[in-house]
């Protein structure tokens, strides 16, 4: 039974000890598909291309800054907001045009907080299920304000960003308040360490429900 209570107290002392610690990120995550001016020219939630998408990229910081170069190609345009990419980086050299962009995270804001997002082409911005900027269509560059209404706390904000009809490419929205997230491989070590210390306290006490009386 000593040893039984010394491992719970290990466990429990290790799970503490890995939540106070685990790893976060505060991190802007972004999908593209290529070749698509039906959706690129219409950038809503509802206009995403069905299927995986061409590029994936990762973004630190609290800005969204990109704008294209004289290349007018994918890479160069997240290069020059800081973006890295994740997967699909065969496509860095071709066309920005006819793309769409789906870019996520989570924000901390408060009801009533304004944004504003300068764009060439259209976007659609929604935290929660509120949809604050609301200017999918093709727009020479030009700044969209818009009011978040919902309640305040953290919430998943969603950037449908489409370009379309030629150069340039230009889409800016700062102010964002992001809240962090534990690492992928941190939240599977958490789950590791909270199923053992639930099998451990379920065989102990099991062990005491058929303990005879004496």
């Amino acid at each position: 039974m000593k040893m039984t209570k010394l491992r719970l107290r290990i466990l429990v002392a290790a799970c503490s000890a890995f939540l106070l610690s685990a790893p976060v990120r505060a991190e802007i995550d972004g999908s593209i598909w290529e070749n698509d001016s039906t959706a690129a020219s219409n950038a809503t939630p509802g206009n995403l291309p069905v299927g995986a998408p061409d590029v994936t990229f990762s973004l630190a910081g609290t800005d969204i800054d990109f704008q294209s170069g004289s290349l007018y190609t994918i890479g160069e345009f997240l290069a020059s907001g800081g973006a890295t990419i994740t997967s699909g980086a065969g496509e860095a050299g071709n066309t920005l045009d006819n793309t769409i962009f789906n870019i996520t995270g989570s924000v901390s804001v408060t009801n009533g907080e304004t944004f504003t997002a300068g764009h060439d082409d259209g976007l659609t911005f929604i935290i929660g299920t509120d949809t604050v900027i609301d200017a999918p269509g093709p727009t020479s560059f030009s700044p969209s304000t818009g009011t978040y209404t919902g309640p305040s706390g953290d919430f998943s904000f969603q950037l449908v960003y489409g370009e379309c009809c030629g150069a340039p490419g230009d889409l800016e929205l700062s102010g964002l308040a992001l809240t962090s997230t534990p690492e992928p491989s941190s939240a599977v070590l958490m789950s590791s360490v909270l199923l053992a210390l639930g099998f451990a306290l379920r065989k102990r006490f099991a062990r005491a429900a058929w303990r005879p009386v004496r």
